[in-house]
């Protein structure tokens, strides 16, 4: 089984295919291509080395079979994305399944991407997903159509190498965790096929009986799977390779034994059912993939074999839910006019909350800063918590503000200050896979209005969805950007707006007439009563101006809610930023 991976994701992406994409996202089609091409190589790089583990292998292996991987999504493309729902679902899925097998978030990859490619890190976080997705449902409908099993995934993604090897540089690997792109191209290969070797022809359990002899490997390979699991994968090596007619005899029998207790239990034992739809794959059976005995009792399908597959070296059935994905620590520090810092900030445990305790009592004394710190046990460790010393003299400089989010690093206030330095000092600090940058609104402003663009000319194409929720959506991503204390509506936000009255009257004229309720919020800023005025007053100027642009005075009502619902910490500019806005809701289902 031979095949140049690379060339099967760019043949489900056709120019007209990429110009669609591209539309959506706002961006030149060569843009998109770009990106694709830098970022698909880095991904199967990544897979092949979860194929250097045995149990990487399974994992991935159960996950190219799973639910989630889309098969035909060669030939579905061009459905999805024909809306920026389709978009968004995909790159989701794409996303979700990578942070799962690379065990880390994909931002890092996504952002280093940006820099070397020039594409605006919004579009390439979105594109690295649904590379992800279109990759691994291209590998899942090769091996249902070539009947692929376990063992021949490292092989098949060991052939990649040569193909891929050109396209990766030390920014990519090093932020996949692969090292230097050179030492990977020349270490991967032996424990790829050391793993690929040891599925082709498992260790048989001895005579003796004092359990399985560990195969073994190269020295760069991984430690033998346990017993049990071991023993499980020469049985189900014995029944698909079908090379002794005993042993298919006898998996013959038990299948049609299980087939009949399963019948039974349905019949006279309901509640059977959860137990026997659990185990019926380690029986032999194809029982759980079957509505019925005469089913299980049949030729099983290819895909039914993957299935199976999939199942046994995952130990679990394709329906157990995915496990969760841990979330980032953060660490959000504001500094007031007097040098005082306040920090909020979630960790995984006792220990790091106490480290970071510890070195601000140390730093400033206590009772001289202020501090919020959650424990949330199902975080990512706070890989920044090494850095604290260093970062000390900006928590003392007066009116700083500084988010970390995971790998991210935002400054604004005096932290942005470029004659104090702190950009270059903090990228030095870190470095990769860091991402150090200083909040710009006006690029912020930028960003959203072109997101908001590429989805309302998705919207308004012959056919589109008037759906509530797809259009609230769209509506929701332009940023109406009032000056300070002010309720006029900005230059800068006329073209949306009239974009979003376009919207509203095509969709009225369609048919589906809707009631929205302009919702204005303001950050922490001031009093709740002038911010709840204001907020107000800005609600309005924008039903006012959609009015004049030929909405319906009836399908709009504006509401002020001041600084309640806050979406972001007030602590930093951006955080600000994102709570001073409009948003639109569905009136009629409140």
């Amino acid at each position: 089984m031979s095949v140049d991976v690379i060339q099967l994701v760019r043949a489900a992406l056709p120019e007209a295919v990429v110009r669609q994409l591209s539309n959506c996202l706002g961006l030149p089609s060569e843009a998109t291509a770009k990106v694709m091409d830098v970022t698909t190589p880095a991904l199967v790089a990544g897979l092949l080395h979860k194929c250097a583990t045995l149990d990487g292998a399974r994992t991935l292996f159960a996950s190219v079979l799973g639910q989630e991987v889309n098969a035909d999504i060669a030939e579905q493309l061009p459905r999805i994305f024909a809306s920026t729902t389709g978009v968004t679902q995909l790159s989701s899925t794409g996303r979700h399944l990578l942070e799962h097998l690379f065990e880390r978030r994909i931002d890092g990859l996504s952002d280093t991407v940006s820099m070397q490619t020039g594409v605006p890190a919004h579009a390439t976080h979105a594109v690295t997903g649904i590379a992800g997705g279109i990759l691994m449902g291209v590998l899942k409908r090769y091996l249902l159509d070539h009947q692929g099993n376990i063992g021949q995934l490292p092989t098949l993604l060991g052939q990649q190498l040569p193909h891929i090897a050109p396209f990766l540089n030390d920014g990519l690997t090093t932020v996949l965790g692969l090292g230097a792109a050179a030492a990977f191209a020349q270490t991967i290969g032996s424990p790829v096929r050391a793993v690929s070797s040891h599925f082709d022809h498992p260790a048989a359990e001895p005579a003796s009986g004092r359990g399985p002899v560990e195969p073994t490997l190269s020295a760069k390979a991984p430690a033998v799977a346990q017993p049990a699991r071991e023993a499980r994968e020469v049985r189900h090596a014995g029944l698909k390779a079908q090379q002794w007619l005993g042993v298919a005899a006898l998996s013959a029998l038990i299948g049609a034994l299980a087939a009949m207790l399963t019948w039974i239990a349905l019949a006279y034992c309901p509640s059977a059912t959860d137990f026997l739809g659990r185990h019926a794959v380690a029986a032999g059976s194809a029982v759980a993939d079957a509505p019925g005995m005469t089913q299980a009792a049949a030729e099983p399908t290819p895909s039914q074999t993957a299935r199976a597959d999939a199942a046994s070296v995952s130990g679990k059935v394709e329906t157990d839910a995915a496990p969760t994905l841990a979330k980032d620590s953060t660490f959000i520090v504001s500094v007031d006019k007097s040098g005082k810092p306040t920090i909020t900030a979630t960790v995984r445990n006792v220990a790091e909350r106490a480290e970071l305790l510890n070195a601000l009592t140390r730093k400033f004394g206590a009772g001289n800063f202020n501090a919020d710190i959650t424990i949330d046990e199902s975080r990512n460790a706070a890989d920044w918590l090494p850095h604290l010393d260093a970062l000390m003299p900006l928590l003392a400089t007066p009116g700083a503000e500084m988010k970390i989010d995971g790998t991210r690093v935002e400054l604004s206030g005096a932290a942005a200050d470029a004659k104090a330095g702190w950009l270059d000092r903090l990228q030095s600090l870190f470095g990769a896979p860091y991402q150090v940058r200083v909040f710009d609104p006006a690029q912020a402003v930028a960003d959203a209005a072109q997101s908001f663009r590429n989805a309302a000319r998705s919207l308004l194409a012959p056919g589109a969805s008037c759906a509530t929720t797809d259009l609230l959506k769209t509506l929701n991503l332009q940023v109406v950007n009032f000056a300070s204390s002010d309720a006029h509506v900005p230059q800068s936000a006329f073209d949306d707006l009239g974009q979003s009255a376009k919207l509203l009257q095509a969709c009225a004229k369609s048919g589906h007439a809707l009631k929205l309720e302009v919702a204005g919020y303001s950050d922490n800023v001031g009093s709740e009563s002038a911010n709840r005025e204001l907020s107000k007053e800005r609600a309005d100027a924008v039903r006012a101006f959609l009015v004049k642009a030929g909405v319906p005075a009836d399908a709009l009502i504006a509401r002020g809610y001041g600084n309640v619902r806050a979406v972001a910490s007030n602590a930093t500019e951006s955080g600000r930023f994102a709570n001073r806005r409009i948003e639109f809701t569905d009136a009629q289902a409140q």
